[in-house]
């Protein structure tokens, strides 16, 4: 592959649409390799805006705006990085003939719980919880009695678990109806799901290019509300259930098609594997790579979106820890105790220009050459170690 250098007339350019901490990753990686990127976001100095060669603050909802930049810089690959953004713009846009990563109707399906429970379970016939679709709260009221408590309510699009509760009674309802109609995203629609009591949940990290596809080990994941905690890497499990994981991110990954990284979220109980969800881009839990591979998956998903080979070193075991604002401020503070920096361990700062409680700030790592759990714990305790003042 040739490589060029940003800025010139024959750069690769890559636009990102969503410019979070894990774009900025994005960025960064493919800045290591030449690349011109440019960040896109609804608001002003975004962790990806702070290292992209340009960035726009945009209605990233809005058809025209969103085409505007498209237009004016012109990509190699269009990027989506968050769910809140012009789905007929990915349409318009690949119809122009500009690259969506991995293509506008997997964007499509993902960044809609509709659309992607439908393809999931009624066209590839994956094994997954059972759910119903409602508009109104009498709608919600009739499917939490035929699905059964506990039950979990989300809105069909909305990122990071905004919006998502679980109702372990009919009196949980109304709060559940209000959290998910106050969730940044589409919230028109829910979805109510079977609460699977499942054992653990995970997510593998599927990469996808023409010569074939890649799957990280396992990542375990514990989340709240929808929003990951903590996540660990590998993820402890039998050969039987790792390979059905293999085998539901495979078929999920080739039904929505293209190249670059995939987040198959998966609950597994025993020997038995569920589908969740899935994301086409990296996922938050997959921060945990960044001290665990050799190729993170923001490198791995760049080599993807490029075509370069997939191949990596595994280091060992590691684990993440989030760590989220206690308070409300344009001037955010991220205060670590010296004692997280060591050879083993480390903190990643995403410069976020504003905070509001239980906003993600900053993520702890640890390393661990031979035990997930002992990383697990590590990271518990460097996390104590950081505050909002």
């Amino acid at each position: 592959m040739k490589f060029t250098a940003p800025l010139k007339s024959n750069s690769i350019k890559i636009l990102l649409l969503g410019s979070g901490e894990l774009g900025r990753e994005v960025v960064i990686e493919a800045q290591r390799l030449g690349v011109e990127t440019i960040a896109v976001d609804s608001y002003a100095n975004a962790p990806a805006h702070l290292v992209a060669n340009r960035s726009y603050v945009i209605d990233m909802k809005n058809h025209d705006e969103v085409m505007n930049v498209i237009r004016v810089e012109k990509p190699d690959f269009i990027l989506p990085e968050v769910e809140a953004i012009s789905i007929d713009a990915l349409f318009t846009a690949q119809n122009e003939g500009f690259h969506v990563i991995p293509n506008a109707e997997a964007v499509n399906k993902t960044m809609n719980r509709r659309n992607i429970r439908v393809f999931a379970c009624e066209e590839l016939k994956l094994p997954a919880s059972k759910y119903e679709f409602v508009t109104t709260f009498e709608g919600l009221q009739n499917a939490a009695s035929n699905i059964g408590f506990p039950c979990v309510i989300k809105p069909v699009m909305s990122s990071s678990g905004h919006g998502q509760t679980i109702a372990k009674s009919a009196n949980d309802l109304q709060n559940s109806w209000e959290v998910a109609k106050e969730a940044r995203g589409d919230a028109s629609e829910l979805i109510v799901e079977e609460f699977i009591t499942f054992d653990y949940e995970i997510t593998m990290l599927t990469v996808r290019n023409e010569t074939g596809t890649t799957f990280c080990a396992p990542i375990g994941h514990v989340q709240k509300d929808g929003d990951y905690i903590f996540s660990w890497q590998p993820m402890e499990m039998s050969e039987l259930a790792k390979q059905r994981s293999i085998d539901v991110a495979q078929k999920i990954t080739d039904g929505l098609g293209g190249r670059g990284l995939f987040g198959v979220e998966l609950f597994v109980k025993g020997d038995e594997v569920y589908f969740s969800e899935v994301s086409p881009r990296p996922h938050d839990t997959g921060m945990v790579t960044m001290i665990t591979q050799s190729q993170t998956q923001f490198a791995l998903h760049i080599r993807a979106v490029l075509g370069l080979p997939l191949e990596y070193i595994e280091y060992g075991a590691g684990a993440s820890a989030a760590f989220k604002a206690t308070d409300d401020t344009f001037t955010p503070i991220v205060n670590a105790d010296d004692s997280i920096f060591t050879k083993n361990s480390f903190l990643r700062v995403f410069g976020k220009p504003q905070s509001h409680i239980g906003r993600r700030l900053a993520v702890a790592l640890a390393f661990d050459k031979d035990s997930s759990q002992v990383a697990l714990d590590n990271a518990k305790e460097l996390i104590k170690k950081v505050s909002s003042n």
